[in-house]
């Protein structure tokens, strides 16, 4: 197994959770962006649900662009250059 394969491990699983359960940042959490991730949930349960589905369509669009990105390119954008937003 590679480098870039073991890193790229995330990838599934973070893009199934951005458009499952995008509301709540899951898909930070797994790629280990804590401080965002508790942004998404904050923002869901501090407003009554009311910036539910901005962030649920945040993680939508987020977990549909891990997935259409090869695993090199997931890596180096996500992994490497730890970009946090889209």
């Amino acid at each position: 197994m590679t480098t870039t394969t073991a890193d790229a491990s995330a990838k599934i699983p973070a893009g199934l959770c951005g458009i499952f359960f995008g509301s709540l940042g899951i898909h930070k959490f797994i790629l280990g962006y804590t401080p965002e991730g508790l942004i998404m949930l904050g923002i869901s349960l501090l407003t009554g649900g009311l910036g539910s589905p901005l962030m649920g369509l945040l993680g939508l669009v987020e977990g549909v662009i891990y997935l259409t990105m090869s695993d090199e390119e997931f890596v180096n954008t996500y992994v490497l250059n730890k970009k946090a937003w889209l």
